[in-house]
């Protein structure tokens, strides 16, 4: 993609990549002070040889951020600041890094969390982290229960991750503050509703939809959209072109995840397939099940979040998934968010240095192996 020269004294970037460096380095820059402080706060303790330590906290979170991660989150505030702007806004782009740094560490948060909940033993590869932590327990042949240890580390680990984050925002404008908060909220809605529905026996279209629009959709895509586009000086007619395209983004995206936990390649998804169903989440995917499936299924199907669905049982599931024609109706819906998306950055108020790289966007999110 081509910069542009803007302000004469240097380039703005209008690849997102670009963005992305920006981002990690003031990841690596915030954590570089955390771990100073951390020092400093703990240097009256010197850890023993063998045994568990308060460090680990700072050390498994630390281990989370190195795995990567697609960097979904910071590239939406890119595009949301550059369909605002088309790149000549030098004083609103300082924004951008920080705001994505800040929800790449919110997204740390959520998913240290999000395994916990979920009690899923791995993420992007790697044992989660309260698995870690669990570990580090028993090595050392510690007292206490060894899964509650690591749950309890591992929440520490994402308050921290949290904290880190709220501090960067903090240091944003007034308005990129105030929507940063709606965010956040949001993001904590969408959890409540994913526990409450799962707890409840959801199965419902309406709800299954709803959990997916608050819990990854607005997050992912809508929220960091409008927020990019806040630091370029968005008016309300791209807010709202924005909030149609990255609405339905965002559906695309919390639909392939449906289907990437249930039908996923696990070396490329880094999580087990089949969670979601032991789990009993209250998706899409779940939604049609119940609406299409024969009584048999029915009452296989019924046993989603019981705890006892054996390994072979999730294995028919998954088969009947296919077989019963509901993976394919949610790729339709996937294909229809996509176009819905299109069809609104044919938007004047959308500039054109960034309709393109938007649709592009939408396709990766909603074909995406992982």
């Amino acid at each position: 993609m081509t910069i542009l020269d803007t302000n004469r004294h240097g380039v703005m970037p209008v690849s997102d990549d670009h963005t992305v460096d920006a981002v990690d380095r003031l990841i690596a820059d915030t954590f570089s002070r955390l771990r100073a402080d951390w020092a400093a706060l703990s240097a009256a303790v010197v850890p023993r040889p063998d045994v568990l330590h308060t460090d680990s906290v700072l050390e498994l979170l630390s281990g989370l951020l190195a795995t990567g991660g697609k960097r979904f989150r910071p590239r939406m505030v890119h595009w949301g600041w550059l369909a605002a702007t088309g790149g000549d806004d030098p004083a609103g782009y300082r924004h951008v890094p920080r705001i994505g740094a800040a929800l790449e560490l919110l997204h740390a948060f959520a998913l240290i969390h999000d395994d916990v909940m979920d009690g899923s033993e791995t993420r992007r590869g790697y044992p989660s982290v309260h698995v870690q932590a669990q570990r580090q327990h028993a090595r050392w042949g510690q007292f206490g229960d060894p899964q509650r240890y690591g749950e309890n580390i591992a929440i520490l680990a994402g308050d921290l991750a949290h904290s880190e984050a709220s501090m960067l925002a903090a240091e944003l404008p007034a308005q990129l503050r105030a929507l940063w908060r709606t965010l956040s909220v949001e993001l904590m809605i969408g959890q409540g509703r994913d526990l409450v529905g799962a707890a409840n026996g959801r199965r419902d279209l309406e709800h299954a939809r709803q959990v997916a629009r608050a819990k990854s959709g607005a997050y992912t895509v809508w929220r960091p959209l409008q927020l990019g586009a806040a630091a370029g000086g968005a008016d309300r007619e791209l807010f709202a072109v924005l909030e149609s395209y990255g609405t339905a983004v965002g559906e695309a995206f919390a639909l392939r995840d449906d289907i990437l936990g249930v039908n996923g390649d696990e070396r490329a998804t880094g999580k087990p397939v089949g969670d979601d169903l032991i789990a009993g989440k209250p998706t899409v995917l779940l939604a049609l099940a119940t609406q299409r499936f024969s009584a048999k299924w029915q009452r296989l199907l019924a046993l989603t979040g019981s705890g006892q669905l054996s390994t072979d049982d999730v294995e028919a599931l998954r088969a009947e998934l296919i077989r019963s024609g509901v993976i394919e109706e949610v790729e339709s819906m996937i294909s229809a968010a996509v176009r819905q998306a299109s069809s609104a950055l044919d938007s004047p108020a959308v500039h054109p240095a960034a309709a393109e790289g938007l649709r592009q966007l939408a396709h990766r999110v909603a074909w995406r192996s992982a």
